[in-house]
């Protein structure tokens, strides 16, 4: 009891945001006469803030860099978004290749601002408030103010859901069957991690907490597929996801380049005397940005079915607030993906919800301001408390 105590405590904010986001869902389920977890709402919550998701995947690794924001990120999704037009229908080129060539469009954006950033020492905000209008303005010179239908394969991504292999008729079987797989290797990979730091002396945390983590992701992970194999199955957009997360979770947990990360965003100067190459660490960070926006701009792309002047607008708000929300810090050197993940849906969720209660949008954007107010002010109370 003592080590699920002791787990919680150094998770303290993570898990009050888990906590947060188990009491918004409640509350909207009820409020909303059940509509808010129907299969289809759910599946809809994911698809309409997919974009947000990958953004905050990317955002969190600048931020854990110091504190380090990308006020650019909406602007190169609709630089991206604009390639694609441009690759694919003004171009003529296969899909896949207007894909590729604009997944690389979005590198070279985050290596632009990223060579300012880290080896020029021009503050983030500076180059990449910046970049926000040097990438609006290229997209606008790209679509010339029009809107461009994109080919079909873009909504694929971004709303297709996966063909039942098993012909299931009420129930996507093959959802239910990914989702039986997915929960299996995880409890094995967890179960080997758990041997393995036990046989390199590291410290676990107790049978009983191990157990209770193990059987909890697992019923979400199935309970999770099962919702998704009710509504039209799984949707292409949520294995993007789902290989994002894991990708990043790997290499901010159980890499050296991970651990970098964590240490320069604790304290730079002490990192660099230690040996990191903070640098190309910050630099780095700003080119997976570029990426993550570019892989965001292509699965809204898909969600809008075009290339817009105006699409990305305000991205990089919800992709900040999404981070800090899910227990980043606003200092930089504490964050996980998963917090960012939970922060996103929190911020998804309240649209949701407020949105079928039929709350006036000028009121949600007041709600989700001061969720995010209090979600810091939560991250600087703890702090001052760990002080004392």
């Amino acid at each position: 009891m003592e080590n699920i105590k002791s787990i919680i405590k150094h998770n303290m904010r993570q898990y009050a945001m888990l906590v947060a986001l188990l009491a918004i869902m409640l509350f909207f389920q009820i409020t909303s006469g059940g509509i808010l977890l129907k299969p289809i709402n759910v599946q809809r919550i994911i698809m309409q803030n997919s974009y947000v998701l990958i953004l905050a995947v990317g955002m969190l690794i600048c931020i854990l860099t110091g504190g380090n924001i990308d006020l650019s990120v909406g602007s190169v999704v609709a630089f991206v978004s604009a390639t694609s037009a441009l690759f694919s229908v003004v171009l003529g080129l296969p899909v896949g290749v207007s894909i590729i060539l604009s997944l690389l469009c979005g590198v070279l954006a985050g290596m632009w601002q990223g060579f300012w950033i880290a080896y020029v020492n021009i503050p983030s905000f500076i180059v990449t408030l910046a970049g926000m209008l040097v990438f609006r303005g290229i997209n606008n010179l790209i679509l010339n103010g029009q809107t461009i239908a994109l080919p079909d394969a873009y909504i694929t991504i971004a709303s297709g859901t996966l063909p039942d292999f098993f012909g299931g008729t009420n129930l996507h079987l093959t959802t239910l069957f990914i989702g039986i797989a997915a929960s299996l290797l995880y409890l094995v990979v967890k179960r080997l991690d758990r041997k393995n730091k036990i046989k390199n002396n590291f410290h676990v945390p107790s049978y009983r907490a191990h157990l209770i983590e193990v059987i909890s992701i697992f019923l979400v992970i199935n309970v999770f597929m099962f919702w998704l194999a009710l509504a039209e199955g799984l949707p292409y957009i949520v294995v993007i996801l789902i290989a994002l997360i894991s990708i990043y979770t790997f290499i901010t947990k159980k890499t050296v380049v991970g651990r970098h990360i964590y240490a320069m965003g604790g304290n730079a100067k002490t990192a660099a005397l230690s040996g990191v190459k903070t640098k190309k660490i910050l630099f780095g960070a700003y080119v997976n940005m570029g990426l993550m926006a570019a892989v965001a701009g292509i699965v809204f792309a898909g969600r809008l079915n075009s290339s817009s002047p105006v699409a990305g607008v305000g991205f990089e708000l919800d992709a900040i607030a999404a981070c800090f929300i899910g227990g980043a810090s606003a200092t930089g050197g504490v964050g996980t993906i998963i917090g960012a993940i939970i922060g996103g849906l929190i911020m998804g969720i309240l649209n949701n919800g407020m949105s079928i209660m039929g709350i006036n949008i000028f009121w949600q954007s007041i709600v989700k301001g001061l969720v995010l107010l209090l979600a810091v002010a939560f991250d600087v109370y703890s702090k001052s408390k760990s002080k004392k």
